[in-house]
């Protein structure tokens, strides 16, 4: 079974937002990246807090550029092959180009590699047979 461990938010002061998530629910910030994310765990699961999409964005999901809120969702998976089987089985859309997935895996890939897809709504969703940052 996939299990959920990553859940990104969008919104324009994502150290603001992280502020909050860290001192209300007591979130582990991981790191920030030089475009302004903000990574935060609970142990379990990964909380990207990123600022706003563009239209030009693959990702950018069925709520534009300028939405807040959750914006996406990963799940784990223990086989990806399979998890991108069972996706186009069920209609889903690919966001992330299997050429493009080849050639990072074959340069070693990272902890926190990702596919995107889109749901029947739009809604985007990441897979990952490495995880993220912060779960386990």
């Amino acid at each position: 079974m996939a299990r959920i461990k990553h859940i990104a938010l969008t919104t324009k002061e994502p150290a603001k937002v992280a502020e909050f998530y860290k001192s209300a629910f007591g979130l582990k910030e991981l790191r920030r990246s030089p475009n302004g994310a903000v990574f935060l765990t609970d142990g379990h699961i990964n909380v990207a807090i990123l600022n706003y999409k563009t239209d030009a964005s693959p990702d950018v999901g069925a709520h534009g550029p300028n939405f807040d809120g959750i914006h996406h969702f990963g799940f784990e998976v223990d086989d990806l092959d399979e998890a991108c089987q069972k996706l186009e089985n069920a209609n889903a859309q690919r966001l992330t180009a299997k050429d493009h997935v080849d050639a990072t895996m074959a340069a070693g890939g990272h902890a926190n590699f990702e596919m995107k897809w889109a749901g029947p709504d739009g809604v985007v969703i990441d897979i990952s047979h490495t995880g993220w940052e912060g779960t386990h």
